[in-house]
């Protein structure tokens, strides 16, 4: 397997503001229309006491600055974003500063039909300002095999 050495590298930590507006447009690039993400009055009514961000918010949670994106060192043509599942503490709230470190967790191999695929596991662990976990965004990266004609 060419990418076991993977494992274990990590990115940059680098830190995302979340802002009311981020909420809002990301709610409605998914067609999500719960006023939980874009009504402070409805929201302050309900146990979360305010807007909190849709539960596949964190895919959108990225690094501002250039130096600070995760390079793998592979070829991007290759990639196909496989799948991708949220383990939360607590839900991200509208206002919070996000602390992002992203980790390899894992690489394997499964065969396919133009021979054998890895996969890679991403692991983006968010955190608040104390340090605190929020959620943990793992992202399942399919390596498709260089095909050779």
């Amino acid at each position: 397997m060419e990418l076991k050495h993977l494992i274990g590298k990590t990115g940059n930590p680098f830190t995302f503001k979340v802002e009311q507006r981020h909420i809002r447009q990301f709610a409605q690039a998914i067609g999500d229309s719960n006023p939980l993400y874009t009504d402070e009055e409805y929201a302050k009514k309900t146990p979360y006491k305010g807007i909190i961000a849709p539960l596949t918010f964190p895919i959108a949670v990225k690094p501002d600055d250039e130096n600070d994106k995760f390079d793998l060192g592979l070829d991007y043509r290759r990639m196909l974003h496989g799948e991708q599942q949220f383990k939360y503490s607590r839900p991200i709230r509208a206002g919070e500063t996000l602390y992002c470190h992203m980790k390899v967790t894992d690489v394997y191999e499964k065969d396919g039909k133009n021979g054998a695929m890895e996969f890679i596991l991403l692991d983006t662990e968010i955190n608040d300002e104390n340090g605190e976990h929020i959620v943990t965004s793992r992202t399942n990266i399919l390596y498709r095999p260089l095909v050779t004609n």
